[in-house]
This record gives C-alpha cells, structure tokens and sequence, in this order.
C-alpha cells in the first residue's frame, strides 16, 4: 500500500508517498481501505515540528477517515461496511495512507446521505463541537451561545448543533464568510476584523472558542454570571481558568477523543437534516503537499479533504 509519510520536520514539501506492508488488524479492530482523509490544522502544526503529540518522525500524519471494511477481527462489522472515523486520538493512527487497522470501536457505519468525502470531513470536528456544547456545557433549548470562528472546521459545524440543540447561536467570522455563516443558521453573525465582539455580545450562557489568544480572556465579558467558556485551543491554561473562576463563570478545556455514542450523535443529526459538513477543496492522495499549504494558510471555510 502506498502512505504519506516525513523524514522530518518542515514544510509541506517534507510529505512523500512510499510503499509501506499494510497493517493487521488486532482483535476488536478493522482493517479499512481508505477512500477519503480529512485534514486538520493540526496535522500541519505536527508536520512542522511545533510540539511532539505523537512524537518525531518518521511518523504518518492523519485521524479523520472513510472507507470500506476489509477486514474484521470483530463482530461489530463485517467486511464491506462503510464506516467512518477518528481512530486512536491523540495516539497516532497514520490515517494518511490507502489500508488502516482501528479499532472498530472508533467507528461508526457511515450514512448513505453522506459521500466518503463528507464523512471523512466530520470526525474530529463534529466530535470536538459535540464533546463542547453536549458533553462539557450541556446546552439547551434557549440557551445563548457564542461560537468563535465560526467559518472553520470547528465551527461551523458547532453552530449547526448548537441550532439543533435549540439555542440562539452567534457567531464570530471574517466579513467574507457572512453568507456562509448565516447560510448554518447563526441568529448573528459579527464580523471580527469591524467589530469588538465585547461590545457587541451579553449575557451569553456558553462560549465556544476555537481561535485561542486573548479571544479566550476577553470572552468572560460576555458571559452572563455562571456563564461557561469552552475552549478547544487552551484547554490547559490555569491561570485563565482560576480568571474565570474568580469571576463566578465556568472554563473547560475540549482535548477531543474517539467516541462512538457520540459519532451515532453527529449522523442522527446528518440523518435529520440538520448537519452537513462544509468542504472547500479536495485533493488527490498525491496533492498533500498542496492540500498542506492550504492549511498553512490558515482562514479555511470548513474542510480539507485529500481522496484516495
């Protein structure tokens, strides 16, 4: 099989494509033949070397995934399934490759209304949007909630659960997503390079941040007393959170992790109509370099995806 692997740390270039043996798959795991790989910022933060989360390389990059069961060393599928996945986070999962063996815990059977492009878009950001608003802030029917960035990956896939949830959402984006933005349901959209969001925003019961830096800080202005800031950039950050306790509000830090219930959660809510994930480029197994440079980049409308 072929994957996409790195000698070292660098730019996109450092990506080359070898042939590798293909895995086996454990008991309780699945060997998958890859149709789709979402990409993630972070994948391009590991790729150049700014922290060791799966160590140095030679390593393969890469969680998100669609494909086709193989094989199974499990009763929980059966070879040709159509699953979908965020196998092993944080652990690697080498997913940039044509055969991975997860465990099949870490997936799911994908919906028919979802291609394996889409699929592989959802994993890690539906499941970090769901693991905030449900999971950590229990949010619900009435509830006013602030998404950060609400143009990304993260995000725009936070203010369709959010919506689904019940709540009144706004949503922080540059100017040029507006439309798009308001095309997920956001109730307001403030565009962050014209206004201070602080003094466009009160009495908002939960906070989603996905962009990190003093957006997080400047975020207990907004909240209402016992308010909660959910943050998916400075999970770890015990001064913030001895700020925002000090203060009478709440402040979680979301380090995703695979969860099959919630999973079955995010494709309920594709099944209803109520979810979609937002591709803007996809690319050939060949282009990740080119799909890399996107990410370095920055400012995405939703989602990467590189088909195999």
């Amino acid at each position: 099989m072929r994957v996409i692997t790195q000698q070292s740390p660098g730019g996109p270039e450092v990506l080359t494509i070898v042939d590798a043996p293909e895995p086996r798959p454990l008991p309780t795991e699945v060997l998958v033949r890859v149709k789709a790989i979402g990409l993630n910022p972070l994948e391009a933060r590991l790729r150049a070397g700014e922290f060791p989360m799966i160590g140095r390389p030679p390593f393969i990059l890469g969680w998100d995934l669609s494909g086709v069961v193989e094989e199974a060393a499990t009763w929980r599928f059966r070879p040709g399934d159509k699953v979908f996945g965020m196998p092993l986070f944080p652990r690697a999962a080498s997913a940039y490759a044509e055969v991975v063996a997860a465990p099949a815990l870490h997936l799911t059977r994908k919906p028919a209304s979802l291609s394996h492009v889409e699929a592989s878009a959802l994993p890690v950001v539906g499941l970090t949007a769901w693991q905030g608003l449900v999971d950590l802030a229990g949010v619900t029917e009435g509830d006013r909630v602030l998404v950060h960035g609400g143009g990304g990956g993260v995000g725009h896939v936070a203010i369709q659960i959010a919506k689904a949830l019940g709540a009144y959402v706004i949503a922080t984006a540059g100017g040029g997503k507006r439309e798009f933005v308001e095309g997920l349901g956001a109730d307001e959209v403030i565009d962050y390079t014209a206004v201070d969001f602080t003094e466009a925003v009160r009495d908002v019961d939960v906070v989603l941040d996905t962009i990190g830096g003093d957006t997080v800080e400047r975020s207990l202005d907004v909240l209402r007393p016992g308010g909660h800031l959910v943050t998916a950039v400075a999970e770890s950050d015990p001064v913030l959170a001895a700020k925002y306790e000090a203060a009478g509000m709440r402040f979680s830090g979301i380090a995703v992790d695979p969860d099959p219930v919630a999973l079955r959660g995010l494709v309920e809510l594709v099944e209803q109509g109520r979810l979609r994930v937002h591709i803007q480029e996809t690319f050939p197994f060949e282009r990740v370099a080119d799909a890399h440079r996107l990410l370095d980049g920055g400012h995405l409308q939703g989602k990467l995806v590189l088909t195999v």
